[in-house]
């Protein structure tokens, strides 16, 4: 088993498809519960569509290996109205990144682990670091919340919001 880290963005209906995404995580996870940080929600910085991104780090453990899981994520995408290609900095319904596979290093198909983008954006090393704090960056090796207090977040603004999924808070913006 391994454990695989997966952060998930949306800037159009965003509590829809980021609660049809963790629905379908849920099955993806079978008997592994998911792990899942708060809500962030952040501007939409060089984007075609200024509408702000809610963002979040999901965590499960699984057998799959990663190309399966990165197929299904995609597969998850298109299911929430995503259309395929390669296009970065489009207005979306779903983003699914897969950030971590335990602690592989290298490229897995689609899926270059671990992704750059933990240590890039606040939105995504901010949830991580809350949801993973003592888990080491496989290449890096600080951990995430020594790498979160190390990150200059300036210039890069996000907050918590209030998110209910599963007929439960998953995200309060006053806690912790």
């Amino acid at each position: 088993m391994a454990l695989v880290v997966l952060g998930l963005g949306s800037n159009l209906q965003r509590q829809r498809h980021l609660r049809r995404a963790l629905d379908a995580l849920t099955d993806l996870a079978g008997a592994s519960p998911l792990q899942l940080s708060r809500v962030f929600e952040s501007p939409a910085v060089g984007f075609d569509d200024d509408r702000p991104f809610y963002n979040l780090v999901v965590a499960f453990e699984t057998e799959l290996s990663p190309g399966d899981v990165t197929d299904r994520c995609k597969r998850i995408e298109g299911d929430n109205g995503r259309p395929p290609g390669p296009a970065k900095f489009i207005a979306r319904t779903l983003d699914i990144d897969v950030l971590l596979w335990g602690d592989a290093v290298g490229c897995y198909g689609e899926a270059r682990l671990p992704r750059e983008d933990i240590t890039r954006y606040a939105f995504v090393l901010h949830p991580l670091a809350e949801l993973l704090p003592a888990h080491a960056h496989p290449v890096d090796g600080r951990t995430f919340d020594e790498l979160w207090a190390a990150f200059d977040a300036t210039g890069q603004p996000h907050w918590a919001v209030d998110f209910r999924w599963g007929g439960r808070w998953i995200s309060r913006a006053d806690e912790r």
